[in-house]
Order: C-alpha cells, then sequence, then structure tokens
C-alpha cells in the first residue's frame, strides 16, 4: 500500500496513538491481540445503543434489528473465511471451539467421532496449549492415544514418520496453521491428505493465520476450524467453529440449554442442526456484530496487501534480530508472517520485556501457553514481538534497537 494509505489506515486505530513511558508506543504485541480499528469500536457502540436485543427470541422491533445485525456478521465472517454461513457457529474464542470438537469427540458413543482404546489422537510438538490439553483430556477420558509430529531443529514440522505416527488407529488429526511461537506456517494441503487417506478427521487451529493471509477453510478442506476475533482487529470474547456441514450436525453438542435445542420433554431433548447446535445460552451479540466489522475493514484493505506488508516487517525484524550477539531467534529464518520469537542469553524473558516497556515497546514474553514446543528448543520462556497491519518499519527498528541493549544493560554482554 502507499505511504498515504498506511498513514490513513493507521488513523483508524485510536489506541495507536497513546504514549508509554515518554515515548510514542510501539505496540508489537498483535498475536497476544489486537487493536481495534474505529469503525469496530462504533459498531458495538451502535448496537448497544440502538438496536441491543436477545436475537432470535422476539416479535418486535429491536429483536428483528437485532436478529438480523447477528446473522448478518454471520454472513460476513463467514465469507471471509470462504464458508457458508450454517457452517459457522459462534463461540467465545478459538479455544472454545476447540474444546467443543475434542470433547464432542470424547462424548460420542457410536459412528465415526468415538473414540476408544486401540484409537489414536494426532497433534503436533507446536500446538498452542488450546490445541493441545483438550486432546489430553479427552485421550484420558476415552483410553484413546495420543501422539504428536515432532519438530526438527529449524521449527519446521518433521514429516519422515507421519507414516507410522498418524496411522490407520488415528481418528483425529488436530494441528496449527501457523505457530504462535516460531511463525512456521505448516503444510495443512499435505496433512489434510494425509489425514484423508487414513480415514481421520482433520482439525485446523487458524488464530495466528486467518488475521495475516487469505484463508479459504473449504479451499483447505478441513472438517474443523477454530479462531478468535480479538487476533484480527475485533472484539474480546467472540471467535468462530467451522465445520463441514455433515461434520459439524454429527457432532455431539457438548454445551445444552436454551436456543440450541428442537423440541425437549421431560425425559429427553433433540438438537438443532448447526449453526444453532453450539450456540447455547444468549449470545454476545455486540461483539458478533463487532466482529463482522472488523471483517469488513480486513477485506477493504485487503488480505493480500496485509500479507505484503507483513512479509517485509518479517524480513525487517528476522534480518535485525540475527545480526544481535547473544539472541537466538526462535523457528525459520524464512517466514512470511511477521512474528519473531527470541532467547537473550543470559536475561530471563520477563526482564527483557521490563526493559522494552521502559522504551516505550510492548511484546509478549512467557511461553506463550505452548510449554512443551518451548521444551523441545530448550528454553524457559522467550520474549515475542508480533506486527501487524498497523505495525510500522520505526516501530519494529525500536524494538531492535531495544533489543540490542538488553544484555548491557543487565551486564551479561561479555
Amino acid at each position: 500500500m502507499t505511504t498515504q494509505e498506511f498513514t490513513r489506515l493507521r488513523s483508524d486505530f485510536p489506541l495507536l496513538k497513546r504514549e508509554v513511558a515518554g515515548s510514542p508506543l510501539a505496540y508489537l504485541d498483535s498475536g497476544a491481540t489486537s487493536q481495534k480499528p474505529e469503525c469496530v469500536i462504533d459498531a458495538e457502540q451502535e448496537f448497544n445503543t440502538r438496536h441491543n436485543s436477545a436475537v432470535h427470541r422476539g416479535a418486535h422491533t429491536l429483536a428483528t434489528e437485532a436478529t438480523d445485525a447477528f446473522e448478518n456478521a454471520r454472513a460476513k465472517v463467514a465469507a471471509f473465511v470462504g464458508a457458508k454461513p450454517s457452517q459457522v457457529s459462534w463461540v467465545k474464542n478459538a479455544t472454545e471451539a476447540l474444546n467443543i470438537v475434542a470433547m464432542g469427540m470424547g462424548f460420542a458413543t457410536e459412528g465415526p467421532y468415538a473414540l476408544g482404546p486401540g484409537d489414536s489422537i494426532v497433534i503436533t510438538q507446536m500446538e498452542h496449549h488450546a490445541n493441545l490439553v483438550p486432546w489430553q483430556q479427552v485421550a484420558l477420558r476415552t483410553g484413546a492415544e495420543l501422539r504428536y509430529i515432532p519438530i526438527t531443529d529449524e521449527g519446521t514440522l518433521d514429516l519422515s514418520d507421519l507414516d507410522s505416527i498418524a496411522d490407520a488407529s488415528t481418528k483425529v488429526m488436530a494441528f496449527t496453521h501457523v505457530s504462535n511461537v516460531l511463525a512456521t506456517v505448516n503444510p495443512v494441503e499435505q496433512l489434510v491428505e494425509h489425514a484423508k487417506k487414513i480415514g481421520a478427521v482433520t482439525v485446523l487451529d487458524a488464530c495466528q493465520s486467518v488475521p495475516h493471509m487469505q484463508v479459504d477453510f473449504s479451499a483447505l478442506d478441513v472438517d474443523f476450524a477454530a479462531f478468535s476475533g480479538h487476533k484480527m482487529l475485533g472484539p474480546s470474547g467472540i471467535g468462530l467453529l467451522y465445520g463441514k456441514q455433515d461434520a459439524l450436525n454429527a457432532l455431539p453438542p457438548v454445551l445444552t440449554g436454551g436456543s440450541m435445542i428442537e423440541t425437549v420433554t421431560m425425559e429427553e431433548s433433540t438438537f438443532l442442526p448447526a449453526p444453532q447446535r453450539f450456540e447455547a445460552g444468549t449470545q454476545p451479540v455486540a461483539q458478533a456484530v463487532g466482529l463482522g466489522a472488523a471483517a469488513d475493514y480486513l477485506s477493504h484493505v485487503g488480505m493480500d496487501r496485509i500479507a505484503e506488508h507483513e512479509h517485509e516487517l518479517a524480513q525487517l525484524l528476522v534480518e535485525g534480530v540475527t545480526k544481535i550477539p547473544g539472541v537466538t531467534l526462535l523457528g525459520p529464518v524464512s517466514r512470511s508472517v511477521s512474528t519473531v520469537a527470541v532467547d537473550v542469553e543470559g536475561v530471563h524473558a520477563h526482564d527483557v520485556g521490563q526493559f522494552l516497556d521502559a522504551d516505550g515497546v510492548a511484546v509478549r514474553v512467557g511461553h506463550h501457553c505452548a510449554m512443551p514446543l518451548h521444551a523441545r528448543l530448550g528454553v524457559r520462556a522467550s520474549t515475542r514481538a508480533s506486527a501487524y497491519v498497523y505495525s510500522t518499519v520505526e516501530e519494529c527498528e525500536r524494538f531492535l534497537d531495544s533489543l540490542a541493549r538488553v544484555r548491557g544493560y543487565f551486564g551479561v554482554e561479555w
């Protein structure tokens, strides 16, 4: 995008006008949560001040307006990821969506989703805890074996033993599209092809891909996918569970109650098909409307232009980090998503983060909900800078400048 276009885009984000520690805020923690443009803030406010009502429940004007806004937002976000509205259910976040799939399979007593002794579940060594812990719990509940695809020293999936890891016993393969630590973009097409060969269900964690690149779930041919709104310029408390229609309608719901039922007697209940099948209780309607506005905004900017902008920042960050003595880049050198996680020799990540914050640079520190991955890399914690559509070259350079001074400040440079 042109300099003028970017300047105009940048002005859409009011929080970025803040100062921290006497310096302009350099917000490089978008991998944790993104900032919101005014149109998203305005969409929520407009709904709350003019249309607020329960959806799918009333015959009055506000109820009709609220329901229309709710379903229009669903259609927008579905189209954004190459899906039909009936294929996406609102959830509070991706963690809930992944739990719905995992626990639904854990509850299944028959059919393709039923798990038991002799079955296996395959994940990867780079998973966020949201796509790891639920499968651990399902394995404990059902007696299925939990296996994982390891990573190479370079931070990519080691698929050399894929045939023996994911074999005829495998009922589900769950994997991230983009690592939230390594920025590795995984070969989804290859993994899906293998899953089809062995008859396994595929579950995609798309939290770190949907905000940053063009993603089409139908084209990827995954059975289920999940992502959160707050990482793609939207509100917190809202996300999406995607599924193929037949897959969704065959999955037992684990959250039950009002709004998702078809009939209820004192003895039993029947459930609506997707998407309402997984939308028990009152939904976060204003947040859904806000996420619809975020999808519109990203579409207007253009995901190709966003990916191009991030690729430029990724190159700048990687080249800068690899030139700093005592700082180790985690993950592949070649990357398209503008996220870098580093280990600073002799300085704990929390100390690094506080030092950067004193310079007005906001980053994430810790294990980033990926403890097994950090154990594989041989580090307890790391410092992660994650840029986004609104991030500038200057902000990335400020991060690199501050990072280069960390070891000297703590007296471990020599």
